[in-house]
């Protein structure tokens, strides 16, 4: 599995709509600050039809062990983002799942 950066997505995306570079990193990184700041600052759900759900959940804290010195260790609670694919994505990653 190969690991696409965002330089190669802003590449392939200003040569499929023939936007010029800068337009396109501009845009995705605004996306993206955007994405961030709903999900961080706002607390918001995101939607994208089709795609998936971005949400963030409170994972409560506990007590962990140390594998090498067998200490335990206690962990806060954190948050963390939780992504939920759509429906389109879940038939695209079947299909392709089955076609390998």
């Amino acid at each position: 599995m190969a690991t696409v950066t965002k330089k190669e997505l802003i590449d392939r995306i200003s040569e499929r709509t023939q936007a010029k570079r800068v337009t396109v990193k501009r845009i995705i990184q605004t996306f993206l600050d955007e994405v961030t700041k709903e999900l961080c600052e706002r607390n918001n759900r995101l939607e994208f039809r089709d795609f998936g759900v971005f949400e963030t959940r409170t994972r409560a804290s506990r007590v962990a062990q140390n594998p090498k010195t067998l200490e335990r260790v206690d962990v806060p609670a954190k948050r963390t983002v939780k992504f939920k694919m759509g429906r389109l994505m879940r038939e695209n990653l079947c299909t392709s799942a089955a076609k390998s």
